[in-house]
């Protein structure tokens, strides 16, 4: 039924104006056509044509509260065809538009057009709900800024929303889901796709798309030396470093302890490609674990460690979760040594207050800890740890643990990522609800989605501007 509801390439109106040069104005552009752009309600694309060679862009602003309101779209390099997508649309909304030409570094403004944005398709409406009793309580940069979530079934959909719940970006693709969705710093989105058949957070293809939802990096499995299934994360390091993680399949003789004489020991690995394809550099838990002196190998041997995030240390080296065996590793980046473990079985004893059950989204926060989404499994209560490591005495103290509502236990999947120096956004995410809390544990604000999203990252709006604004 979705499907249906997508319907490719048309038009939501076309405005065609035909101006004439005006020798006093230097006025050039001949026509002007408006539309969504690839289908998408929130992107509106303006087509000029000019009789010249010219520099064009599009003021714009909502009609209800004026050009007090104005965006500016991005400025089309010097030409006489031009396409320009206007983000930061709301749905239903009448809009006053501009154009702009600029030739010899002088402007001319045309007169003022005017369109209307189309509502949302039905199967985008009402996708999220913002509850938040006491808005004084809440950082002013939150407001300001916006939340990224990813639908991982297809049609895959990858969201911005802003706090009070309403939907003002979105991405979708057909016959993929987002598994896993980052922002970087080159304002765009870099996705591991995967279809429905595939287990929940793996994928096998990287998808990067700006902010105007154009294709920048598209590698599918087969292509260059991505020949493995990726999963759980995605970073773009560089312009040219694309990281993830990989299933490593190794063929082992397990029959010494009941299995196969060729049987297969799924561990996994880091990978570093470029933006075609070609390996930079990777590494495997095998490199650092020997599978046999696990006791219950045949046992784990599908899914043995079970990574689940990847992310870098201030030092440039990696942080890397493992859900199955409860450890968060530090690894480096260039000779693939391991270089500390915390959690069972670690390198480095922790205090009883430091003892976690299963960590997701392991990174170093604003401050400098290590902070993570802990799933609690063992006392079926998620919570939110920050610990700083001293690499030097190999000693780990607590920073800070909030514990979250039991109500919203979730054993599986999550995230959590500092907001301010006192408040904290956690995804719980097989419970559909995003939280915004205290460091007591008092909840702030909460999201509940109709998608379970892997992942709830927070994106300041000035890392957004100028496509999407508050």
């Amino acid at each position: 039924m979705i499907k249906s509801l997508i319907v490719k390439g048309i038009l939501i109106f076309t405005l065609l104006v035909m101006v004439s040069c005006s020798k006093n104005q230097g006025n050039c552009v001949t026509t002007i056509n408006v539309g969504t752009h690839s289908n998408n309600e929130l992107k509106i694309q303006i087509d000029v044509t000019t009789s010249t060679d010219a520099k064009v862009y599009v003021e714009y602003w909502r009609e209800a509260i004026g050009s007090k309101g104005k965006m500016t779209s991005l400025t089309t390099p010097s030409g006489k065809k031009h396409s320009l997508v206007l983000c930061s649309i709301s749905p239903d909304t009448k809009y006053n538009y501009q154009v702009v030409t600029i030739q010899d570094d002088v402007k001319n403004i045309s007169k003022v057009y005017a369109f209307k944005s189309r509502q949302l398709p039905e199967w985008l409406q009402k996708q999220f709900k913002a509850n938040c009793p006491k808005p004084n309580l809440i950082p002013e940069n939150f407001k300001k800024g916006f939340l990224l979530l990813s639908k991982r079934e297809t049609p895959g959909t990858v969201y911005l929303v802003d706090y009070k719940g309403n939907l003002r970006w979105y991405h979708t693709v057909e016959g993929t889901g987002f598994k896993v969705s980052c922002f970087t710093d080159d304002q765009s989105i870099i996705s591991i796709l995967g279809k429905n058949d595939e287990p929940t957070s793996y994928g096998s293809e990287i998808l990067e798309i700006n902010l105007q939802g154009d294709t920048l990096t598209h590698i599918r499995k087969g292509q260059g030396d991505l020949k493995q299934v990726i999963h759980h994360e995605i970073i773009k390091k560089s312009t040219n470093e694309i990281v993830t993680l990989f299933v490593d399949e190794r063929i082992t003789d397990l029959s010494a302890i009941g299995g196969k004489k060729k049987d297969t020991i799924n561990g996994d690995g880091i990978l570093i490609l470029d933006k075609k394809g070609k390996q930079l550099w990777k590494w495997s838990v095998f490199d650092d674990l020997d599978p046999m002196k696990d006791k219950a190998l045949l046992k784990t041997k599908k899914d043995w460690m079970h990574a689940n995030s990847l992310n870098y240390d201030k030092d440039g080296n990696f942080i890397i979760s493992f859900y199955n065996n409860g450890q968060i590793w530090k690894v480096n980046a260039k000779t693939g040594k391991v270089i500390w473990k915390i959690g069972k079985g670690g390198t480095i004893a922790m205090p009883a207050n430091c003892n976690f059950s299963q960590a997701h989204a392991a990174h170093i926060n604003q401050e400098g800890s290590l902070l993570f989404f802990d799933n609690g499994v063992d006392k079926k209560q998620s919570s939110v740890f920050a610990m700083n490591v001293d690499e030097k005495s190999n000693k780990v103290a607590l920073d800070f643990h909030i514990e979250l509502p039991k109500e919203i236990y979730n054993d599986r999947m999550g995230s959590a990522y500092m907001i301010d120096k006192e408040t904290l956004l956690a995804c719980c995410s097989k419970r559909h609800i995003t939280v915004l809390t205290n460091k007591k544990g008092v909840l702030l604000w909460t999201l509940e989605s109709e998608i379970p999203p892997y992942r709830v990252k927070f994106i300041p709006e000035d890392k957004l501007k100028p496509f999407l604004l508050n």
